[in-house]
């Protein structure tokens, strides 16, 4: 019942905000600028500030290395979930502006947002460096191929515009990524640089603008499901796809992994496993439509999995929990 009632909790605070945008678009409080504003700052600023201070905070040099089982299956699961998707775009034939999110929804889950405070409830601080394994995985996939996936998936590159396409170095280091890299440059540092006095102000100002990732993504969803009507929500056939590699094959790969491993010996606590797993069956990540917008993709679809992806969750994480409790 825990599980549950924290994941209906998290849910509704969610929905609450992206109702919000919803009305307040309605409302014609923002302009139809607004939207495109939210984005930029999210993704040029916001989120390289959230990822920066979040890793300074929960990781250091000694917790990956002696978590580094964590990131092996982790990195496993990923690896294995990119493949599963990338063939069933093919075989299904995905549309342009589709295939990134499809392939993200796979893959990448929302760890923070939602991941973190469930992985808290229900296995409390000592799961914690547990927690952070997976939290290292999802980063590193979100900003590399998942960000590159959704800024390659243009479908102005397949309109007949008479433009010669060419690739720009630039996606490959988003925002979000660069933030990532420095907060592991600082990681190397002899001290730690969030404990330094003079420096409070900048880390300060860091965590406010990184604080504003959640609920401005949120209020972009309610503006666009504004902008698209409720009735652009649908069960289609890539969204029901999707889901499917959300809620099932993406749990399914790394749970494969975990205890393939333990029958050849490398075992791991059963705490760790249940974490992975969970973690892994978090919802689509809050920012997904941001970056199909910034890659001129699908953004509705994208607003669509994420939007049902979070309202489902609340009947996975009971079926996860259950389903864990062997291993």
């Amino acid at each position: 019942m825990t599980a549950l009632f924290t994941s209906v909790q998290s849910i509704l605070t969610i929905v609450v905000i992206i109702a919000l945008g919803y009305i307040l678009r309605q409302k014609k409080w923002f302009d139809d600028n607004f939207a495109g504003t939210i984005s930029k700052l999210l993704m040029q600023v916001a989120l390289p500030a959230s990822i920066f201070t979040s890793v300074l905070k929960r990781l250091t040099l000694d917790k990956l290395v002696s978590l580094s089982s964590g990131l092996v299956y982790g990195f496993g699961g990923v690896i294995l979930g990119y493949i599963v998707a990338f063939i069933l775009v093919a075989v299904l034939k995905v549309r342009p502006g589709r295939r990134g999110t499809f392939i993200n929804m796979f893959v990448n889950a929302n760890t923070i947002f939602i991941g973190l405070p469930l992985n808290m409830a229900l296995f409390g601080d000592k799961a914690m460096a547990y927690f952070l394994m997976y939290y290292v995985v999802n980063t590193v996939s979100t900003w590399t191929l998942g960000a590159f996936l959704m800024s390659w998936d243009d479908t102005t590159k397949t309109q007949g515009t008479g433009e010669k396409s060419s690739f720009n170095w630039k996606k490959l280091l988003p925002p979000p990524l660069l933030g990532f890299l420095v907060a592991l440059v600082f990681m190397f540092l002899p001290f730690d640089v969030m404990k330094v006095s003079w420096l409070s102000f900048a880390i300060n100002a860091l965590d406010y603008v990184g604080s504003l990732v959640t609920p401005l993504s949120l209020v972009y969803i309610g503006i666009i499901l504004a902008d698209a009507g409720l009735s652009s929500i649908r069960f289609d056939r890539d969204t029901v796809v999707a889901l499917i590699g959300r809620f099932a094959v993406a749990p399914a790969l790394i749970t494969l992994l975990i205890v393939g491993g333990m029958k050849m010996g490398f075992s791991i606590p059963s705490l760790e496993a249940q974490t992975l797993i969970v973690q892994a069956s978090a919802p689509g990540l809050a920012v997904l439509p941001i970056l199909a917008d910034n890659g001129h993709g699908d953004v509705e679809y994208a607003t669509n999995v994420v939007t049902t992806s979070t309202v489902l969750f609340a009947v996975v994480v009971p079926i996860i929990m259950v389903l864990v409790q062997n291993i």
